[in-house]
């Protein structure tokens, strides 16, 4: 993109916005209790003194809705739409900072049970599509009991229009594997890549240190996928995993603003973490495409790392609205402990867990995995989709759904 476009475009969309319907200009609006500048991260201390607002399980987070682009496995640029985390940006400068800044997938979110939980979305607008006036929404899939006000089903509760912002809450009272995604025009957003990893970690974490959970002791510092009172959904490593796909002809149709072919959707790039192979196992941000003026779009690395021994929760979720993907490793033992955020308990309380070879998943539905290192031997394993006509990057053999479990020798 050249700094002349870029420029135009620009002005373009700060004219959107002071034309849109009812909206004479732009307002970022943060609400997080103990946050005394805006910027949305509670603040302990109002100079030498304790902040009365301030309560140690508030969590904040600000994310704001927009387009920008990614790099495709096979080198491709595509246009997204996304969400980018300005968590301690001021409000002066987020209207700015959001701009061209969509992420794929959306930033990760991990919270507590227990947590009041505070998310702050600012639409930004379409740096690419300055006639668009599309509201987004955050969507927390599968919340219990969700308030239909922050529900983000546009039917039910609100949207956010371009340049204004909304203030979800979330009291956190059940743990597991979630996702969220954009759920105003949802199959055109999703398919856009407004889909994002969201987990909860049980309160068994913060026991107090040698509790005796039915024969297994806890430690501090030890971790669970639930609250099983035995310790059997310990675990030491955990790497959120989330199944994706996208057709690059309804991406550039929305770019060259061409009517969007619903009826003739195929995804031709299958992707983990928003990657798809070898780029799945780079641990760093991917170098953006030129067309996204440096800013960062690919953040979250699939790649999984373990000492030989060690416990790994894998966190799976699908957000595809195109396929069902089956996920398999190259003989690794799996062990299913949670299944759509619920703990694989009986009635009784006695545990339903089971081994597998591979793991099924539908659009919005999670899965939460172990697989136990310490009979393995060192060295690289394949965690991959049995769909094998997704291990590709669209023409580019050997690529698409696949990521690396390395093992390595125990410390």
């Amino acid at each position: 993109m050249t700094g002349k476009r870029l420029y135009l475009l620009s002005i373009l969309t700060a004219l959107a916005i002071s034309l849109a319907p009812g909206l004479s200009e732009a307002k970022v609006s943060v609400q997080c209790p103990g946050d005394v500048n805006g910027d949305a991260i509670p603040d302990q201390f109002i100079g030498n003194q304790p902040n009365p607002e301030f309560r140690p399980n508030v969590k904040c987070r600000h994310l704001t809705a927009g387009d920008g682009f990614i790099k495709m496995g096979d080198g491709s640029p595509m246009y997204t739409f996304g969400f980018k985390d300005v968590t301690g940006t001021p409000v002066d400068q987020v209207m700015s900072v959001g701009m061209l800044g969509a992420n794929f997938p959306a930033p990760t979110i991990a919270v507590d049970e227990g947590d009041e939980f505070y998310l702050t979305l600012t639409n930004v607008g379409m740096m690419m599509r300055p006639d668009l006036f599309d509201p987004h929404s955050v969507h927390w899939h599968g919340f219990p009991q969700a308030a239909s006000i922050f529900d983000g089903v546009p039917e039910a509760s609100v949207a956010i229009n371009m340049g204004s912002s909304l203030t979800y809450y979330y009291n956190v009272v059940e743990p597991g594997t979630f996702m969220y995604h954009c759920h105003v025009e949802a199959t055109e957003h999703m398919q856009m890549g407004m889909l994002g990893n969201l987990y909860v970690r049980p309160k068994q974490d913060k026991l107090p240190n040698n509790t005796n959970l039915n024969g297994f002791i806890h430690n501090t510092g030890f971790k669970y996928a639930y609250n099983d009172g035995d310790g059997s959904t310990y675990y030491d490593v955990d790497y959120p995993i989330q199944l994706g796909s996208l057709d690059p002809v309804f991406h550039d149709a929305s770019l060259n603003i061409q009517p969007l072919p619903f009826t003739l959707m195929k995804d031709k790039y299958a992707v983990i973490n928003g990657r798809g192979y070898p780029d799945t196992v780079n641990p760093n941000s991917l170098v953006p495409p030129a067309e996204n003026n440096g800013q960062n779009s690919q953040n979250v690395s699939s790649l999984i790392t373990a000492a030989r021994g060690q416990k790994i929760l894998l966190r799976l979720s699908n957000l595809s609205v195109t396929r069902f993907y089956t996920i398999a490793t190259t003989g690794l033992p799996m062990k299913m402990v949670g299944l759509n955020a619920k703990h694989l308990k009986g009635s009784a309380g006695q545990n339903l867990y089971y081994n597998t070879g591979s793991i099924t998943l539908g659009g919005g539905e999670s899965a939460d995995v172990i697989i136990d290192t310490a009979n393995l031997q060192p060295g690289s394993y394949f965690l991959y989709t049995t769909n094998l006509n997704y291990l590709n990057n669209n023409e580019e053999d050997f690529g698409g759904m696949m990521t690396e479990i390395i093992i390595n020798p125990a410390a």
